[in-house]
């Protein structure tokens, strides 16, 4: 029997390269996704690779067709090792964040033609921004819910991260509370191990927060940390919305995009505190990777209301720009999605308020783990001292004015001397 080859086409000179992804003429339209690269070492035919690669094209030459030729990204901008590219939309799948990332941050992060590569920034089109819900609460929803309007909030990890038991946890959580802590919220390692049950944790940790809320007459958080297998994870959001919790917290990087898109798709009512436990993995790098600021933009897309975005001053390796960039991810005017509510975490102590407050602002969330639970007379004049001290640089008051009224932050800027 003859095989009958006429259907198959036969390759002209026409050919797409890779330096055909690439004009330099180009002007993005606004319904483009446009995405910011640092490639090492760059040349038109890297910025073409990237460009290939992570949209219609491939190693090899492939013939052309006008119906693929819309749908190439294109390099409209090389700038040393910087590289611009803007995506047609129909390349993406609304409110699919894997689909969109394993575009423009997938095989790209495998070519031999370049030895480093970076995103370090993405535009999304409205029509893409809008087939994501955002945070449900955002900024100006936990102030209303907190009923804090006029300062950064103040919150705590309980420490030490692991090995206390339910009994303990609530009593630490209590101490917080009790000394002005606004938030408390589980470590990102603590979920349900054996000597801390999740839902024993749960209801004695919520029975410590009524007690300190009807004692202080202040609103008070408590994030218990449902990091699980996806189901698992659902069930106990669940079980914190039965107990008439309001906040949870997820390890976001950790469960997945889909996973906390799943639970924000949901529409529980509770607020999503996101912490982003192994994003350095991914981050640190300065030449690769993917920044935070593109993480926390898909996040904030994702449907989270809170996120760690580093401190500049605590001991987490960001300095003040990258902070900033994060922040403002979260924050900038972004087709009328809910703007999240950045946290200032790793490192904190009341002496670096004063700094920290320079470079943020009021619209933070100041949580300090040690530095609360390190002061020498132990929980509840660490949380006091933070306290006093958040109160202090929003009513732009000195560090020693503060100290003269608080024994409490004395002691810790005392304790802690740079």
């Amino acid at each position: 029997m003859d095989i009958n080859f006429i259907n198959i086409p036969v390759l002209s000179k026409n050919m797409v390269t890779y330096e055909d992804f690439v004009d330099l003429d180009y002007t993005p339209s606004s319904d483009e996704i446009v995405c910011e690269f640092l490639a090492k070492p760059y040349s038109k035919r890297a910025a073409g690779a990237i460009a290939a690669e992570s949209s219609i094209g491939t190693w090899t030459e492939l013939a052309r067709e006008k119906r693929k030729d819309k749908l190439m990204a294109k390099v409209f901008a090389i700038d040393n090792s910087r590289v611009k590219i803007a995506y047609p939309q129909q390349l993406f799948e609304k409110g699919n964040i894997p689909q969109i990332l394993s575009s423009i941050a997938g095989n790209v992060f495998g070519l031999k033609e370049l030895k480093r590569l970076r995103l370090v920034n993405v535009e999304f089109p409205r029509a893409i921004a809008r087939s994501f819900k955002g945070p449900a609460f955002g900024i100006r929803g936990i102030r209303k819910l907190t009923g804090v309007h006029d300062r950064p909030l103040v919150g705590t990890i309980i420490k030490p991260k692991l090995g206390l038991n339910s009994e303990e946890h609530a009593q630490v959580a209590y101490e917080a509370w009790a000394g002005g802590c606004d938030i408390v919220k589980d470590d990102e390692n603590l979920s349900n191990q054996s000597f801390n049950k999740f839902d024993k944790r749960l209801e004695l940790t919520l029975k410590a927060k009524r007690k300190a809320e009807k004692e202080t007459g202040e609103f008070k958080v408590y994030m218990p940390n449902i990091t699980a297998e996806y189901n698992e994870m659902l069930k106990r959001a669940k079980e914190v919305k039965r107990k008439k919790g309001e906040y949870i917290m997820i390890d976001v990087i950790t469960s997945g995009f889909s996973a906390v898109q799943a639970i924000r798709n949901e529409d529980l009512g509770l607020v999503i505190h996101a912490h982003r436990a192994m994003h350095g993995a991914i981050t640190r790098s300065k030449d690769y990777g993917v920044s935070m600021s593109v993480l926390a933009r898909m996040l904030r897309l994702a449907g989270i209301d809170q996120l760690h975005t580093g401190t500049a001053v605590g001991k987490m390796s960001e300095d003040r720009e990258e902070v900033l960039d994060n922040m403002h991810a979260l924050t900038d005017e972004f087709h009328g999605i809910k703007k999240s509510m950045p946290v200032a975490s790793g490192g904190m102590h009341p002496r670096l308020v004063p700094e920290l407050f320079k470079i943020t602002g009021k619209d933070i969330i100041i949580q300090a783990g040690g530095g609360i639970h390190g002061h020498p007379q132990g929980t509840r004049a660490g949380a006091k001292a933070m306290r006093d001290v958040v109160d202090a640089v929003t009513e732009k008051r000195t560090l020693v004015s503060a100290a003269a009224r608080s024994p409490e932050l004395k002691e810790a800027l005392n304790r802690w001397t740079q």
